[in-house]
């Protein structure tokens, strides 16, 4: 296990959340210690995030992050980690903020010189290649995008242009890393990872339906952590929906839970949801 306490994983994982944000939105605001995204309406971009841990949030604060994404036609979303001051749960609670979902952080630490290819259960799946992306290569770019998308979707379903366009310029960001999965030449999985401060970050880990089962997913997770090693990272982490088959592909990697966070949404008429 880490010697990191949780809270100062979560100063960590949350801190990167909100600057990740920021930097891809059309539109952001410092708010605190954290941020206050706009992508677009509709974009999974749309969020405050990042703060609360640090200090109180006043109340007229709070009225600045409803009217931020309001005022842009949004409903106002907000992620927090359990450790954020109880006067912000209940800032938000007198403003009509309900709860839209759980996300579970999974954090592993790292070592230099660890054999991670060794930690996977049934080793290297039979036929499985994966390749880091080359972020100047649009092609190759697009494609990754395409396949890490598409578990997100339902089946069939198109991939929103705005979707596209940021997931191209999520790629490009100099902390950030695209892996693909292949067999026999076909894209089959795909996943992201961004490491800054000591902390690599993994997510957007997508398998096609018909390759599930094979240990794709573990794969990926293993050449990500091979490259935080490469950046320096000493902790890794995931955020994971609960019970789902990335908990426990992680776990079975050396993932352990950290702490959970939510996600609170203001519904108003209309205002957009975000995705």
């Amino acid at each position: 296990m880490s010697n990191l306490s949780f809270i100062e994983i979560a100063r960590l994982v949350e801190s990167k959340q909100a600057r990740a944000a920021a930097e891809l939105a059309r539109e952001s605001h410092p708010f605190a210690e954290g941020w206050l995204a706009f992508g677009g309406k509709g974009s999974y971009v749309n969020k405050a995030c990042g703060f609360g841990l640090g200090r109180a949030i006043a109340d007229d604060e709070l009225d600045e992050l409803v009217e931020f994404f309001t005022s842009r036609g949004v409903e106002p979303r907000v992620e927090l980690s359990p450790f954020v001051q109880a006067s912000v749960l209940e800032g938000l609670d007198r403003r009509g903020f309900a709860l839209q979902r759980f996300g579970n952080v999974l954090a592993r630490p790292l070592s230099a010189g660890e054999a991670l290819r060794a930690s996977l259960p049934r080793g290297w799946p039979k036929e499985v290649t994966v390749e880091r992306v080359d972020p100047r290569d649009d092609a190759a770019v697009r494609e990754y995008v395409e396949v890490s998308e598409s578990g997100f979707l339902a089946e069939g379903e198109p991939l929103p242009t705005e979707f596209l366009e940021l997931g191209i310029k999520a790629v490009r960001r100099p902390v950030q890393d695209a892996y693909v999965a292949r067999i026999r030449g076909e894209a089959v999985g795909a996943g992201g990872c961004e490491s800054s401060d000591g902390v690599t970050a993994l997510f957007g880990t997508s398998v096609k339906p018909a390759f599930r089962g094979r240990g794709i997913q573990q794969a990926l997770i293993v050449a990500r952590l091979e490259r935080g090693l490469e950046r320096g990272s000493r902790l890794a982490v995931i955020i994971s929906g609960p019970g789902i088959p990335t908990e426990r592909n992680a776990a079975r990697l050396g993932f352990f839970m950290a702490y959970s966070r939510v996600c609170l949404v203001l519904h108003g008429e209309g205002l957009t949801p975000s995705s």
